[in-house]
Parts: structure tokens; C-alpha cells; sequence
């Protein structure tokens, strides 16, 4: 079952950048910090948690279709990703722990 990314910001993630697409719905989750992997192995609609935080994720994003990309343990976004996440409404959710608690918080909430 989905969820609507802006349901996160219920449970603890804060909306970084790419407000247009908070109501993208999330049907998975991948976590991994090689852009070339998530390219090829990540979900359309998949949740993508990753402690990178360039240009880059967002254009991985754009062509994987995701549905947003957390950063975890407070990782800050660069500024030129912040823009090009904004231009295309990927949004972009920054969560205090790591990347295990993120994907449980998800995992919790699609049952």
C-alpha cells in the first residue's frame, strides 16, 4: 500500500526542497549511495534514501522516477541541488536519524 510523501512530514522528515511534488505517492523504498546502482536498480515510486546530496541525485531521480529523496542524519543539500529539486518538484525530505530508522518509519507506515 502507498503513501503520499507529504505524510512523512507527520512523522519526523522536514521538507528540504520540491514542495510541487508532495503529493507524489511512495510504493517502496531503496536505500544506496551509488548513483550508477539506484539508476539501475531502484522502482519508479521508490522512496530514495541516500547521504548524497548533489545535482546529481536529483537527476537520478528525475530519470527513476522517484518519488522523493530523504537525506538522513541531517545531511544538508547542496544549494544548486536545492534549485534544480524546486525546478522539477522531486521533493527533497531531510530526517534527523539514520537511514535504518527512515526506511522502519516507511516501512511502518506502508503496512
Amino acid at each position: 500500500m502507498g503513501i503520499k510523501v507529504e505524510n512523512l512530514l507527520k512523522k519526523g522528515f522536514s521538507l528540504v526542497a520540491g514542495e510541487k511534488g508532495i503529493d507524489r505517492e511512495i510504493e517502496g523504498v531503496y536505500i544506496c549511495d551509488l548513483l550508477s546502482w539506484v539508476m539501475s536498480h531502484a522502482k519508479a515510486k521508490d522512496a530514495w534514501i541516500t547521504i548524497q546530496s548533489h545535482i546529481n541525485v536529483i537527476a537520478v531521480a528525475l530519470l527513476s522516477e522517484i518519488s522523493c529523496v530523504i537525506l538522513p542524519e541531517n545531511v544538508k543539500l547542496d544549494e544548486d541541488a536545492k534549485v534544480k529539486a524546486e525546478e522539477e518538484g522531486i521533493p527533497v525530505l531531510s530526517f534527523s536519524g539514520t537511514s535504518y530508522e527512515a526506511a522502519i518509519i516507511l516501512h511502518e507506515m506502508m503496512k
